[in-house]
């Protein structure tokens, strides 16, 4: 719930507009799960303002994971 995170300013968070109680996706969909997991990984290493929130765009059951291309090693900032 973004109006929440926006309350509590957390140094970093990424956003989706899913379901209360399905932060990483549809129960048994690996792939699903596994992109959201790498885009919040990701965000450790892009979000550079504190507080920033990036709305990730995947919607709930209506996205093509398939397509995703995973995003490999992240290289630490310096």
């Amino acid at each position: 719930m973004r109006e929440y995170t926006e309350k509590v300013q957390p140094p970093r968070s990424v956003h989706l507009k899913w379901p209360f109680g399905h932060p990483l996706g549809e129960p048994g969909n690996m792939r699903q799960q596994r992109t959201v997991v790498l885009e919040a990984f990701k965000a450790l290493y892009t979000i550079t303002t504190p507080g920033e929130i990036i709305d990730l765009p995947f919607k709930w059951r209506r996205y093509d994971y398939s397509t995703y291309e995973d995003p490999g090693p992240f290289e630490p900032r310096s």
